[in-house]
C-alpha cells in the first residue's frame, strides 16, 4: 500500500474521527449544528439539546463513536457512565475502547452494548433513523466550527448525562486558559505569515477554519488565505505556491500519521530556501490534538504559544 492509499478517505475512514479539517475537507455528510447547538435524536423525534436533553435520568449505559466526544464525556465527570467508544477513541486511556467504528456503525453490534444514549459526530445514511426505531436516543455533535461550538457541545453533553454544573466549570476553565494563552504570547512588529499542513499533499486551512480561528487569535497571516479554493476552507496547495509565499512559520498537523518533520519538509525540493525551513521554525503537532475540537484544544493553543516564544527568542539571539 502506497503512503498515499494508506491515507487516503476509504482508510481514513476506517480509523480516524472526522475531524473538523478532514470531515469538512473530503466533503463527509456532517449535519450542521443550529446555533451551534447540538441536536438529539430520540424515538419520537428530534429536538435540540436546550429543549428536548434534559433527561429526568441521567443514561448510564452510554456509547460514544466520536473520539471528540469521548474526550469531552470523561472531561466532564460522565466516563462512568460510558459503557463502549468506538476503535479511534484513543483518549483517556481509561475509555472503554473497543472495535466499534463511528465513520461506518454497526447496528447491531451496538445493540450488544444495550445503550441509552449513543453520540455521534457523523451521521451515515440511515443510521440515526435505524437507532430511532430501536428506541435508542442519539446526540450527533458534528464537527465545531469555532470554539463557540466546542463550549456549546459540551454544555450540551452536561445537560444530557447529568452533569451541568461540571460541564459548565469545564468551559468556564477553557474560555480563562485559552484566554491567557493568548493574552502570554509573543507579538512581532509586523505579523508573521504561516502554513498550517494537514497532510504532505498539501492540504491546509484557512482563517475561517476552526483552526485557523484559533491561530488567528495570536497575530498569524495565513498564507492559504490567497490560495486557489480558499472559499472552501481546506484549500489543497502546490508546491509552488507553497515556496513562493515563503512562510515564516511552518506548523505541521501530520507528524503522526505520515512521519513529517523539520527534516522531511527540509528535504522537499527546493523547500530549503523557504524562511520557516532557512531559519528553523517548523514546528511539529500532535495530530489528534489538532484535529479535536474537545478540551484538548487548550493544550493547542499553549502548543502555539510555546513555538512563537521559541520563535521569537531565537530571532533575538
Amino acid at each position: 500500500m502506497t503512503q498515499h492509499d494508506r491515507h487516503s478517505e476509504a482508510h481514513r475512514r476506517a480509523r480516524r474521527d472526522p475531524s473538523w479539517a478532514r470531515a469538512a475537507r473530503r466533503g463527509l455528510a456532517l449535519v450542521a449544528l443550529g446555533a451551534l447547538a447540538a441536536s438529539l435524536t430520540t424515538a419520537g423525534g428530534a429536538a435540540t439539546a436546550g429543549e428536548g436533553a434534559t433527561r429526568a435520568k441521567p443514561p448510564d449505559r452510554i456509547i460514544s463513536l466520536s473520539p471528540t466526544a469521548t474526550e469531552m464525556l470523561f472531561a466532564i465527570g460522565a466516563g462512568h457512565q460510558v459503557v463502549a467508544v468506538d476503535d479511534d477513541s484513543d483518549y483517556p486511556p481509561s475509555a472503554p475502547r473497543t472495535s466499534l467504528s463511528g465513520l461506518e456503525p454497526n447496528i447491531e453490534a451496538l445493540a450488544r452494548y444495550d445503550p441509552d444514549l449513543v453520540v455521534v459526530s457523523y451521521d451515515p445514511q440511515g443510521f440515526v433513523p435505524s437507532l430511532r426505531a430501536l428506541g435508542v436516543p442519539v446526540l450527533l455533535e458534528p464537527a465545531a466550527t469555532d470554539l463557540a461550538g466546542t463550549y456549546s457541545q459540551i454544555e450540551s453533553l452536561g445537560r444530557v448525562t447529568g452533569h451541568e454544573t461540571a460541564a459548565g466549570a469545564l468551559v468556564r476553565r477553557m474560555r480563562h486558559q485559552i484566554a491567557a494563552t493568548v493574552a502570554a504570547a509573543p507579538r512581532f512588529t509586523t505579523p508573521p505569515t504561516y502554513y498550517f499542513e494537514l497532510e504532505p499533499d498539501f492540504y491546509s486551512v484557512t482563517s475561517s477554519t476552526y483552526v485557523g480561528q484559533l491561530f488567528g487569535l495570536f497575530g498569524l497571516r495565513n498564507i492559504a488565505d490567497t490560495a486557489q479554493g480558499a472559499t472552501s476552507g481546506y484549500p489543497q496547495l502546490s508546491d509552488e505556491y507553497i515556496v513562493k509565499s515563503d512562510p515564516q512559520f511552518i506548523f505541521l498537523a501530520d507528524t503522526v500519521c505520515c512521519g513529517q518533520s523539520a527534516r522531511t519538509v527540509a528535504a522537499r525540493p527546493g523547500w530549503r530556501a523557504v524562511a520557516a525551513v532557512r531559519d528553523g521554525d517548523v514546528v511539529g503537532l500532535n495530530d489528534d490534538i489538532a484535529s479535536r475540537w474537545g478540551p484538548r484544544v487548550v493544550v493547542l493553543a499553549r502548543d502555539i504559544e510555546a513555538a512563537l516564544w521559541k520563535i521569537k527568542r531565537h530571532r533575538r539571539a
